[in-house]
């Protein structure tokens, strides 16, 4: 199995991307969407948290989420202990996940892939590009937010120009060159590696 790690900054679009690779049959997990499932499911996630913020770190109906944001903000020690504490957690639920999986190819769509060390675990790394202008635009719409707090969180996430020399493919989502044909010759590009293999394997 070939699996794929999307990233891309805020407003770049790499959920749109993911959603035309589930549409053309490749599965794709949604790490941000599930790390927010476990936090509230997960055993080690829960006894990590309150080992390190106490029992008030939850309520009766799960995370005070708003009360962790409060404690990690600027405070990098202490996200990066939380990350310590969740990435494992989402990791092995990943891997759960690609077991159940019946396909040659699936794929990680995470928006701090580089960060939290996922990309160590994907084949093959995309990000989905577009201008910070852009994308900032598109947050704000998307989300009802200032500037000011788009920029904020554009700020706190790894810059473009490190996650290009990164990634082994990058899709331009910047309103100028169609997307879908950009996502349809990647998958092909994809499929056409794990052919290769397959039949290097049968050599």
């Amino acid at each position: 199995m070939i699996t794929i790690g999307i990233t891309g900054g805020i407003g770049s679009g790499k959920s749109i991307v993911s959603t035309l690779m589930e549409l053309s049959g490749i599965p794709v997990y949604i790490a941000d969407e599930e790390s927010k499932r476990l936090t509230q499911k997960s055993p080690a996630i829960r006894k990590g948290l309150t080992d390190l913020f106490g029992e008030t770190i939850y309520t009766p109906n799960g995370l005070d989420k708003k009360k962790l944001a409060g404690l990690i903000f600027n405070d990098p020690e202490i996200l990066q202990k939380v990350n310590n504490i969740i990435h494992p957690e989402v990791f092995k639920d990943f891997i759960s996940w690609t077991e159940l999986q019946h396909k040659n190819i699936c794929a990680l769509e995470s928006a701090i892939l580089f960060e939290s060390g996922f990309n160590k675990f994907t084949d093959i790394t995309l990000l989905v590009y577009a201008p910070e202008k852009i994308r900032i635009q598109r947050a704000m719409d998307r989300d009802h937010a200032s500037m000011d707090e788009v920029k904020t969180r554009v700020n706190n996430q790894l810059s473009d120009d490190i996650k290009r020399e990164k990634a082994n493919y990058i899709i331009y989502n910047d309103g100028v060159r169609p997307l879908i044909p950009q996502v349809k010759a990647f998958i092909e590009k994809v499929q056409n590696t794990e052919e290769k293999g397959k039949q290097s394997n049968n050599s």
